[in-house]
């Protein structure tokens, strides 16, 4: 048995705090995207505290810290203490940035793609309802580092010979509920493991394909890799 406490394990919880501290630097322009990416590659394959010092040693805000060591703030003298996220670390608040700070996110009511492209993705703000349109072009909404208003969720989408692709979290509840017309509006098969509790938000999903495409999906956290599920026996 170890004891020195940076060589304990970590939890996933551990990780999802760290990934939360490094999306806020992110949209507090601390951090480029390559490497918010690197960084959180690096917290999800992290196995001992000790691991994520370096990740975060340059940022402010606290890093989670192994029992029964004091709590150091890295980064900047005196800033503040992010508070601990519910049990399931979803990351979205309904008022707040996901990092417990007033981290700026751009509100965005609607995405609109005609013979083009249009791409939310990253920390920005959706509000009760979001509108999608496409004309012969493709929308991504990626809503797993999104700010929600409110808890509840919808996005009216509609597609006409092009597609409309949704991304969720593990932790976000999905509703689809649209008409394909020569075209599919389907949720497809989850790539994590869904976990869905009575404070998880809800996103309703609502529209027409026509000739078109419209799906939801939901993925691990950016960064996070796709965990191997365990075969029946535990081995």
């Amino acid at each position: 048995m170890t004891t020195d406490p940076s060589q304990l394990r970590i939890s996933d919880a551990d990780r999802h705090k760290v990934a939360e501290l490094l999306q806020g630097a992110a949209g507090e322009g601390r951090l480029e995207t390559d490497e918010l990416e690197e960084r959180l590659e690096a917290t999800y394959a992290a196995k001992i505290y000790a691991d994520l010092v370096p990740i975060v040693a340059d940022i402010p805000g606290e890093a989670p810290t192994s029992p029964g060591a004091p709590v150091v703030p890295y980064g900047v003298s005196g800033s503040p203490t992010r508070p601990d996220g519910p049990a399931g670390p979803a990351p979205v608040s309904f008022t707040k940035a996901a990092t417990g700070s007033s981290v700026p996110a751009v509100h965005y009511p609607s995405s609109v793609a005609i013979m083009g492209g249009v791409e939310r993705k990253g920390i920005w703000e959706i509000g009760a309802t979001h509108t999608v349109f496409t004309l012969m072009g493709g929308v991504e909404i990626d809503l797993r580092e999104a700010r929600f208003a409110q808890r509840e969720v919808t996005i009216n989408a509609n597609a006409l010979m092009g597609g409309v692709g949704i991304t969720v979290n593990a932790w976000t509840h999905v509703i689809v509920d649209g008409v394909g017309i020569m075209g599919g509006f389907a949720q497809e098969r989850d790539k994590v493991e869904a976990q869905i509790d009575q404070n998880s938000p809800v996103v309703r999903v609502k529209g027409v394909a026509l000739m078109g495409g419209v799906t939801v999906v939901r993925k691990p956290m950016p960064g996070e890799r796709r965990r191997k599920r365990k075969p029946l026996g535990g081995r």
